[in-house]
């Protein structure tokens, strides 16, 4: 019969390991989600669809940079502050996503299933980057050394901005 000694050992050791494990899993899930919603939309949408999405994540970027009332947003507390400048982004978005797909539908777009998971895997890697370096998710929320090492290098912010539009210059025909 063990010990209540040894069983405090296990749990010392088990613990840590048990939290490691699952904020990797989480960080992971994290980033399968949005492929996976990214996926669901082009097939339910369309491939024309999906293209306004990337071009609109790159219009917003610019007028977001641009925005000249970024003093009247909050700036506390961190999460508060987080979801305005975020919702500020995705309106953007959203509004050049409405402009652009009425510009980008065409029938003679084509994206196979490969390449839409492959540019859905960099469109996720672009939304993660700018959480990183835009909106500063790592205030509230602290990822995994493996995706830090990915993400938060300041020179990798470049790579993982240009990286939808480089696959969309191979990859759509």
């Amino acid at each position: 019969m063990p010990d209540a000694s040894s069983i405090a050992e296990v749990t010392s050791i088990a613990g840590p390991l048990a939290s490691t494990l699952w904020h990797s899993i989480s960080d992971f899930v994290i980033i399968l989600v949005i492929v996976l919603f990214f996926i669901l939309f082009s097939r339910y949408v369309g491939r024309g669809q999906f293209v306004a999405v990337i071009l609109a994540i790159y219009s917003a970027y610019a007028l977001y940079v641009a925005f000249p009332y970024e003093s009247y947003l909050p700036q506390a507390p961190e999460i508060t502050a987080f979801a305005t400048h975020l919702g500020l982004f995705l309106a953007l978005a959203f509004m050049f996503y409405i402009i652009l797909r009425r510009i980008v539908v065409s029938d003679f777009l084509d994206i196979g299933s490969l390449s839409l998971i492959f540019l859905s895997f960099l469109i996720a890697g672009i939304l993660i980057a700018l959480g990183y370096h835009v909106f500063d998710i790592t205030n509230f929320y602290q990822f995994t050394p493996p995706i830090d090492a990915l993400f938060a290098p300041k020179e990798y912010f470049f790579w993982w901005f240009v990286a939808p539009a480089i696959g969309l210059f191979f990859l759509a025909h």
